[in-house]
């Protein structure tokens, strides 16, 4: 029987949305061993510099870092060590082919607890170029403008 509890947010890759178009997004689970976990349910975990990538038939993601968990003893682990992504065989099979073919890259999204378990949510993007970034950043500028105005129209 499924438990319907809500996600419990860990880490959120804002930078990932300013640099790239995020196409598609997928859910893997992260290997981990114990004390990792528990430092990520303390919330100790980065994942602005990491990168995700495909080797061998196999994915994995580099840079994230996972503090080390304070009551915990030599069996800690290297905080920025590489990290096992798990997914289907199919789901990484199509994702390899998109990003030989079409240039695309996976980054990290989000970390978080879902039904007790650690999840990655990582996005197949394009590269956002100079221009991209500042028409975000009008187009950002203007709904604040329009909104701002709407609520003087309301209150005066």
């Amino acid at each position: 029987m499924a438990r319907n509890e809500p996600l419990k947010l860990v880490a959120n890759n804002k930078k990932a949305y300013h640099d790239y178009f995020i196409l598609e997004r997928f859910e893997c689970g992260i290997e981990l061993f114990g004390t990792e976990v528990k430092s990520l349910r303390q919330g100790k975990c980065s994942i602005k510099e990491a990168y995700v990538q495909i080797d061998h038939g196999e994915v994995y993601v580099y840079g994230m870092n996972i503090s080390p968990y304070e009551h915990g003893n030599i069996m800690n682990k290297d905080p920025l060590r590489t990290r096992k992504l798990l997914l289907h065989k199919s789901e990484i099979m199509k994702l390899a082919g998109q990003i030989k073919e079409k240039g695309l890259t996976l980054v990290p999204l989000q970390v978080y607890f879902k039904n007790g378990r650690a999840k990655m949510e990582i996005g197949l993007a394009r590269g956002k170029k100079i221009y991209d970034r500042r028409e975000d950043k009008m187009k950002r500028d203007i709904s604040r403008e329009t909104e701002r105005d709407y609520k003087l129209k309301l209150k005066g």
